[in-house]
């Protein structure tokens, strides 16, 4: 397999090259111009729409609750990209690329929000009596791009594979096994097993599993987190500064050329892992958040800014402060992945914290393997134009989770860079997507606002 890693170092390195970190944030930048800083204007009334309707059965059109939605994409985007993903952009990149990943998510809210607002006003039934929707259907029904809307399908499959599946496998048996001491493969037979129960019970299941899964699994981390910072309070204002300073110069002080590649080193891990974190711009939590029972489409959009918020802003920052505020990431250079987050938490807590971070890494995983599973299946109907395929693929996901399980901590690497790989190549026709149909997400902005206005969508 040497030839086929080198390949894909060298695709890369194209993916991830300037022009596609120019690509990425410069198209959130651009939505969040064109539609007056939605993330700014709509924060508050973001938490009034997702906390005030937790427990509300809308009426509306849809599969399930707009708050299962995005619990369901969510539970794919919180997965060991918050804990194993941090820690590696911050072993290749420094302190600085944490605040790569936080200007990143900012304007990747905007992203988020625009994408799933979208694939709601374009999403359509499947026959069977579940809404499909995403990238593809955008692309295929607002500008008649039928040929990019099969090639992101393919992508969307084919990253699933890595992001949503092997890598999550990966990362949980590498910790469960550092904690518990079980084997790879046993811990990837259950994951599987597990996986296997909620997938076969359709969307409906999946949603009922990750809308209680999700709140548990978020609170258990953050609480074990905040624990672990609050011991180490004295190091987080130098933490706090290492970031900033190595975010716009070089983390080792050295001047010239080595200072400009220090700090490129830095964006690139930074923005590359934020996306893989929060997977705006990948066009792939548009694929759930279009079942969801909603009156219009920019109120499904208020989950997409939540989703970015708590899987970046939120749960990624605590984890990079974890690891810069113990000291592990200078003192444990060789260490990278779950293993460097596994060895902040142990540094505090000992072996307790070494369990904590395990059942965190595998609940996270549980979580992103169940909701990337539907977008791989959403995927595969709208190649297929049926779901003829979807019980055969349900069996050959559970057999890739035993697969990259077995694989163990020598293939992490290369399947991260792998991810990131299908992550830049997914976003690319997703973001055209979107500048192409900026005019009409204005319009349905503003006919959101003047609706809200005129009392006729309540909030």
């Amino acid at each position: 397999m040497d030839w086929f890693w080198k390949l894909n170092s060298a695709l890369n390195s194209i993916v991830w090259g300037p022009w596609m970190l120019t690509l990425l944030v410069g198209t959130g930048v651009w939505l969040t111009i064109a539609l007056g800083f939605p993330q700014v204007r709509y924060f508050v009334l973001m938490f009034k729409e997702v906390l005030g309707n937790i427990r509300v059965k809308s009426k509306n059109s849809g599969n399930i609750s707009s708050f299962a939605a995005m619990a369901t994409a969510l539970a794919a985007t919180v997965g060991t990209g918050n804990i194993a993903g941090v820690a590696t952009a911050l072993h290749l990149g420094g302190p600085g690329a944490l605040i790569w990943m936080m200007i990143s998510a900012i304007f990747g809210m905007t992203t988020k929000f625009s994408e799933v607002t979208l694939a709601v006003r374009y999403r359509e039934s499947d026959g069977e009596g579940s809404y499909r929707g995403g990238t593809m259907y955008i692309l295929e029904k607002a500008l008649g791009m039928k040929w990019l809307a099969m090639i992101f399908a393919v992508l969307t499959i084919l990253a699933s594979f890595g992001i949503g599946n092997m890598v999550q496998s990966n990362s949980t048996a590498e910790g469960i096994q550092m904690g518990f001491g079980v084997p790879h493969l046993a811990t990837g037979i259950v994951i599987a097993v597990v996986v296997g129960l909620v997938i076969w019970g359709g969307l409906t299941r999946i949603a009922t599993v990750t809308v209680y899964l999700v709140p548990f699994m978020a609170i258990f981390y953050i609480l074990g987190a905040i624990g672990i910072i609050f011991t180490h309070l004295d190091a987080v204002p130098d933490a706090i500064y290492s970031a900033f300073y190595g975010a716009f110069f070089d983390p080792m002080a050295l001047p010239g050329a080595l200072a400009g590649w220090a700090v490129k080193v830095a964006i690139t891990r930074g923005i590359a892992r934020g996306v893989f974190s929060n997977e705006a711009g990948l066009g792939s939590a548009p694929m759930v958040h279009c079942t969801a029972r909603t009156d219009h489409p920019v109120r499904q959009g208020l989950y997409g800014l939540f989703e970015v918020f708590m899987d970046t802003i939120v749960i990624c920052n605590l984890t990079a402060l974890t690891i810069m505020a113990t000291g592990v990431l200078t003192s444990k250079p060789e260490l990278t992945g779950a293993q460097l987050s596994l060895s902040a938490f142990s540094s505090v807590l000992g072996h307790t914290g070494v369990m904590i971070l395990s059942i965190a890494l595998a609940l996270f995983a549980l979580s992103t393997i169940l909701g990337w599973y539907w977008y791989a299946e959403t995927a595969l109907v709208y190649i297929t134009k049926g779901t003829a395929l979807v019980k055969p693929f349900k069996i050959f996901w559970m057999i890739l989770i035993v697969l990259g399980a077995w694989g163990g901590g020598t293939s992490l690497a290369n399947l991260w860079d792998l991810s990131d790989t299908l992550n830049g190549m997914m976003a690319i026709p997703n973001l055209i997507a979107l500048l192409l149909l900026t005019k009409e997400m204005r319009r349905l902005v503003k006919d959101f606002d003047k609706q809200r206005r005129e009392g006729k969508l309540k909030i």
